[in-house]
This record gives structure tokens, sequence and C-alpha cells, in this order.
């Protein structure tokens, strides 16, 4: 399966905006984008050409897929799960994303990006109720307890993530114990909670064609 091993910087610039992939270098006087936030390539500084209906709407969906880490079948099918969902179909797609162990396990602090989180769930350094999942698109539900396996609370990347939490609830639908290293997913996120720039109108517009 083919996977993105390009600069993530990259991605930010093309997507005009900075999609916070790298962790703590984002908010960093080292991030690129602050220098170069222009598009990639010779034609990058271009700002004449004019962006067509379908072309904002793929933007959209390429930032979403870039931002949550996912290919593009797997994407569209959460999309087709969304629309089979009750409620309105963005808003469920995003609340499915919010909900895979990689953005949560991001979203606690136990990570300091979703790529991170991903390679760290496959080592099988977390568990899910009491059980190790090594499945970063696992989904997680409302009650689901999640912490770090006692022999990894003294893996570097994850402490060094932690020391940068702050104790109690980051998140309106998440709950952290700082101190044993134990996270749980209240509830499922309203859309007004989840904090991402992200029209997911477009999403759905782009796939209904």
């Amino acid at each position: 399966m083919a996977r993105y091993i390009g600069p993530n910087c990259k991605l930010c610039r093309r997507e005009g905006e900075k999609l916070f992939l790298k962790g703590d270098r984002c908010i960093s006087g080292k991030c690129s984008f602050e220098k170069r936030s222009f598009a990639p390539g010779q034609h990058g500084k271009n700002k004449r050409f004019k962006v067509s209906e379908y072309g904002i709407q793929l933007r959209e969906k390429q930032k979403a897929r870039q931002i949550y880490g996912i290919f593009e079948k797997q994407f569209r099918n959460y999309f087709q799960k969304a629309e089979r969902e009750r409620g309105i179909t963005g808003e469920n797609l995003l609340k499915m994303l919010e909900q895979r162990l990689d953005n949560v396990t991001f979203r606690l602090g136990f990570a300091p990006s979703r790529k991170s989180a991903r390679q760290l769930i496959r080592h099988r350094h977390f568990m899910v109720n009491d059980k190790i999942v090594d499945i970063p698109s696992y989904l997680v539900k409302k009650g689901d307890i999640i912490k770090v396996r006692e022999k990894s609370k003294k893996l570097e990347l994850i402490h060094n993530s932690m020391r940068k939490v702050k104790e109690g609830k980051q998140f309106p639908w998440l709950s952290l114990n700082k101190a044993n290293m134990v996270g749980e997913f209240v509830d499922i996120p309203e859309r007004s909670d989840i904090p991402v720039t992200i029209n997911e109108k477009f999403i759905v517009e782009l796939y209904s064609k």
C-alpha cells in the first residue's frame, strides 16, 4: 500500500495553512510554513489562477485526509458509513475520524502527533478497556478507557509528550488522569467542539457528484 513519505511541511504549504502534522515543531520557530507559506512547486507563488468549485471541494477532502493521516479508499469507506448513520453526513464523518484510536491517543497527549500515535499503537504500547489494541483505525466508543501499558510509561516519546499536557479535560469528550496515564472517551464529540478547520460540506458535495 502506498504511503506518503515526503516532507509533511509541503502538505501544509499545499493547503495554505498549518495542519499540525509534526507536533511541537509546528508551533516553534523551526516550522518551515512560517518561512514559505506559499504552495510548493515553481508556480507556488502565483496567486492569479482561479480555483474551480471542484478544486475547492477536492482540496477540502485532501486536507481532511492529511490531518487524520488516512488513505483515499479508507476515507471513502468512512464517508459511506457516515451516510448510513442518522444525522448530518459531514458531521458524522468528522465524529467518526475523531473516534480513531490514533487520534484519541494524540488528543489525550500520549503522543506528539497522530503519526507518532500510529507508530506507538502498532508497537502495542496502549490498552483499551485493559486489552492491547494495535490497530490505529480502531474506533473508540463512549465510556472506553484508554491507557498506556505499564512497561511503556517510561518510554521517552510518551513521557516527553505527557509533560506538556495539563490535567483534566483538554477536550469536552475526553478525560485524562495524567498521573496514571489513563484517559476516558467520555462521549461522542459535537461538531462545534472538534478543533479542525475543515468545511465538511465541501466533502459531502464532492462525493455526492
